[in-house]
Parts: C-alpha cells; structure tokens; sequence
C-alpha cells in the first residue's frame, strides 16, 4: 500500500473510545515519521500535545493519546469539589491495583485494553492500514504509566504481528518501532512475550529516570537490557522523575530523536 499523510478524519472512527491530538508539522507534506505520546497516570493529552509542538521534530507528525480510561476522583488525592464536568484525569492500566509486597498502586496492572485501542486501533488499523505507514515509521514518547505502555508496546511487536492490508491483499510482518523513550516508567512483566526462545527487541530504547526514581533501579534496567538490544540510561541529576524541567536535561531525548530520525 502507498504511504500518505495522515488527515484528522483518518482518526475519526477511533471516537469516542479513544481520543487523539494531532500536531502536524508546519508543511503536513513534509511528514516522514510519527511520534505517539502517553501521558502519566492521572493526566490527559492535552500537556503532551503542547510538548510535542513545543519541541518542534521536524517533519514528525505527532499524536497525543488520552489514556484509556478516567481516573476515578476518589483517587486523586488534591481532589477539589467543583461543579461535575468531562473527566480530565485518565489512566492506561486495565485497573488501579495495589502491590500487595509495597502498598503502593501496582506499575503492572495489566494494559490489554490499551494494548487493543492503541496498537489494534490507532497504529494497526489507521496509521499501517489506512494510510499505508509501517512501524519502524513511529516513535514513542511515554511518561510515567505511559511510559510502561510504550515500552510494553515496543516489547509486545517482536511477536511478529502480521499486519494485513485488505485493500491489496498483502501481509507485513512488523517487529520493531522506530525508539522508544520512557520517563520514570518500567517495562511491565505482563507485557513480555511468554514464548521461551523469544529473541530481544531491536527497537532501540532510552529511559531516563532521577537518582530517586520510585520505579527505575536495577532490577529494572536489568529487565530492560534482558529484553531489548539497545537500552541508553540517563539519570538525571535530580531525585525524581518529573518531565524535563530545562535544556541539560532534555538534551539526550532530542539527541536520541535526532539519531533515529535520521535513521
């Protein structure tokens, strides 16, 4: 199938059970590549919208996607009561668990929904069967929860899921994304293929994370460099893990987009 660029009613169909942000480039026609990004649990995309026009990738058409499902209220613990409205906090994970050894919200509460809408959805259906894209086109931007689902999303693809195009009849096998960056946010274990012989993920992976992070240690690094080729680590000089706060720290994200735009 021909590649086109993408037009905002190629999206439309997803409605109402997943809600995009298109940031086109300033010339539509000048789109090589496609970033997707994954807002934090609790978050929306519109935040992620504004960082990818703000960031600018030259010639990327970037996609902002709101999590799955809403939040529900009683969880946010800055809740302020106001007159009810649309949802605004949304989540990627299947369910809001606890961890049972920490206490804590579990990072893996399984994303087979998100899995479905936005792999199935988005990238399967619109982006690879209607407008003629392939995976190693798209990049994928996650921070926090969305930063699991992109690396989870990234781990799942090496399965060699075949990609069909019903108009001409043919078949792609498509196992790798363009790179992946996650913020803060560890591969989930429920995302790993089961298959025993599995061979690493050849889509090329940067985590970056603070000296504190509440979910980056080893252990997750190691799983990282057990299940994937190529992993760069960044740990910035600050305890946690919140989004790019100044250029020292955003430069090794635009450095890695760089290297694999231009590749």
């Amino acid at each position: 199938m021909r590649t086109r660029i993408p037009k905002p009613e190629d999206f439309d169909h997803l409605s109402p059970s997943l809600h995009v942000s298109l940031i086109f480039p300033e010339v539509p026609e000048t789109t090589t590549a496609i970033l997707i990004l994954f807002h934090g649990l609790g978050d929306s995309e519109a935040p992620f919208a504004s960082f990818a026009k703000n960031i600018n990738l030259p010639g990327v058409l970037a996609i902002s996607v709101r999590g799955t499902t809403p939040l529900p209220p009683a969880v946010l613990g800055n809740l302020v009561l106001e007159p009810a409205g649309p949802p605004q906090n949304f989540l990627w994970g299947d369910d809001l668990t606890i961890s049972p050894s920490t206490g804590d919200l579990d990072p893996d509460p399984g994303f087979s929904k998100a899995e479905d809408l936005v792999f199935g959805k988005l990238i399967r259906e619109t982006l690879i069967g209607k407008c003629g894209w392939e995976t190693n086109d798209i990049l994928l931007f996650g921070f926090g929860q969305g930063g699991s689902l992109a690396l989870g999303l990234s781990s799942k693809i090496r399965q060699g899921e075949r990609v069909v195009d019903v108009t001409e009849g043919n078949g792609a096998t498509t196992t790798t994304f363009k790179g992946v960056v996650t913020i803060g946010g560890p591969l989930p274990p429920s995302m790993i293929p089961t298959i025993s012989a599995r061979g690493k993920s050849r889509t090329p992976v940067l985590v970056c994370h603070g000296t504190s992070s509440e979910y980056i240690d080893e252990d997750a690094i190691d799983l990282l460099r057990k299940e994937f080729a190529d992993v760069r680590e960044v740990k910035w000089n600050k305890p946690d893990d919140d989004m790019p706060r100044n250029k020292d720290e955003m430069l090794p994200i635009m450095q890695f987009f760089a290297e694999r735009l231009r590749g």
